[in-house]
């Protein structure tokens, strides 16, 4: 792997996940704006549901586009398919800008933005699933989680430019006519500013090259179906028959890493506003600068993956998640701009901490021929009825108990299943992924490599696609270990 093509295959892929996140940071951060814009008429609190309940049905047809783009990831390759993402993405994002609003069609005006949205989650449901792919089959083993958790940071630092352009064009549009000029308008800008980042996306996506192990698998023969053999493609029948302890392991670690991201940032503004009382700039605002720090952190994580393993530092989210919660919590209700900003760094340890391996992790938990689709399908079905529901079963379980640190013990439930969940996972940090052959970044390492390759306990040939020759009648391969 050299490092020029691996710089480049990354970077493409990171544009493409800076635009998802920059869609889901317009929205949070717009989210009562949007509430004023789409439901008019209805009361505040029903208003607020709906339009979250907006940002969960993107994420409730996630597993469709997952069960969709997943498996033809596996058949037709992973540039392709992060190509018609990207560009369903941009475009999706670019259309609500120009939607009709409550106050000309009445009531009506949210079904074509939850159309829209659901577009959205179509696309997503095979962004982050073929994005992580990608990146983790781009990267060499040694430092996997290194160069993987720049996905990460690109789309954290996509929600927080998402914030900052709602931040500065409220700040605009208030000062030039009024205080009602974003729901008047000004919240048309931010969506539609999609439309030129997404051109200079699908620009990046078209010059990102095919992975070296989908194509080594591919000429091995792997990517042809089999039913007996766990190391081929499967469809999702086969994927759920061969992979569902890995998949459950996935889906309970992407649960905790969702809840407590999607709060920090989908959410954070309106429990800001609704519960805190701050304005809708400072909302916007207080989140920005956490972002950009834990954007910074993110390859840091990454790296100490590398060193200790995936699993230490995962079990570190989950003791984070249990300990840190409730007092950050505590420290919103103060309402002071220091206690917020201390409140929410105290939540961006946990979600570091989750985010930093994952995008290493997770993969490596499926062989390369069908890793697409079942990395679609866990991360989905997970995120969908988990991670992009939070927002609204945040808001729901304070209108309904009255008690304001719900999201909290919400955050926090999650947090300890995914800790136990990961005790089982077969360690893959310094790994070759399964069902591929080593990868390295100069020659140097590949002679080490196979100098000591007899005595190597991280070298397993038999999850490799390599011509070996079996006894008539001996059972078919079977990765080693969950």
């Amino acid at each position: 792997m050299k490092r020029s093509r691996i710089r480049t295959a990354i970077s493409g892929t990171v544009v493409g996940n800076f635009m998802e996140w920059f869609d889901f940071g317009v929205y949070g951060y717009l989210a009562v704006t949007m509430a004023a814009v789409f439901t008019e008429g209805l009361p505040p609190e029903a208003g607020l549901l709906v339009t979250l309940f907006g940002f969960a049905v993107s994420f409730l047809v996630r597993p469709l586009g997952g069960a969709v783009l997943g498996p033809l990831g596996d058949r037709i390759g992973r540039q392709k398919v992060l190509f018609l993402t990207m560009a369903m993405m941009a475009v999706s994002t670019a259309l609500i800008g120009v939607l009709p609003t409550a106050a000309q069609i009445g009531l009506w005006a949210i079904i074509p933005l939850y159309l829209l949205k659901m577009a959205q989650g179509f696309s997503t449901g095979g962004e982050y699933a073929g994005a992580t792919t990608y990146v983790a089959e781009f990267s060499p083993d040694r430092r996997r989680g290194f160069w993987s958790s720049w996905l990460d940071a690109g789309s954290y630092l996509g929600f927080a430019a998402g914030a900052s352009t709602v931040a500065v064009t409220t700040l605009i549009v208030e000062s030039a006519s009024g205080a009602g000029a974003m729901v008047d308008y000004g919240w048309r800008i931010p969506f539609l500013v999609a439309l030129p980042l997404g051109a200079v996306a699908i620009w990046f996506r078209l010059r990102i090259p095919e992975t070296p192990a989908y194509e080594v698998a591919d000429s091995a023969g792997e990517t042809t179906v089999d039913a007996a053999d766990p190391l081929s493609r499967h469809g999702l029948i086969g994927i759920f028959r061969h992979y569902w302890r890995q998949i459950l392991i996935a889906m309970a670690i992407v649960a905790a890493t969702n809840t407590a991201g999607y709060a920090l940032t989908s959410y954070m503004p309106t429990y800001l506003e609704n519960e805190v009382g701050v304005s809708n700039l400072l909302a916007a605002m207080a989140t920005v600068p956490v972002l950009i720090v834990l954007s910074a952190c993110l390859p840091l994580i990454g790296r100490l993956s590398d060193r200790i393993g995936r699993k230490p530092v995962y079990l570190m989210a989950s003791a984070s998640t249990l300990v840190l919660m409730l007092p950050a919590f505590a420290l919103l209700q103060l309402g002071e701009i220091w206690a917020i900003l201390i409140a929410l760094a105290l939540c961006t340890v946990p979600v570091a901490l989750w985010v930093g391996p994952s995008a290493a992790a997770l993969p490596a938990l499926f062989p390369t021929a069908s890793r697409f689709g079942a990395m679609a399908i866990a991360y989905n079905l997970s995120v969908s009825l988990f991670g992009g529901t939070t927002p609204l079963f945040s808001e729901w379980l304070i209108q309904l108990t009255g008690n304001a640190y719900m999201p909290a013990f919400y955050i926090m439930f999650f947090g300890l299943v995914a800790g136990i969940a990961v005790l089982p996972m077969r360690e893959s940090a310094r790994r070759p992924l399964l069902g591929s052959v080593p990868a390295v970044e100069t020659r140097a390492e590949a002679a080490e490599l196979v100098e000591g390759q007899d005595d190597n306990p991280l070298i397993d040939t038999r999850t490799m696609p390599l011509e070996v020759i079996r006894p008539e009648g001996s059972e078919a391969r079977e990765p080693a270990g969950v």
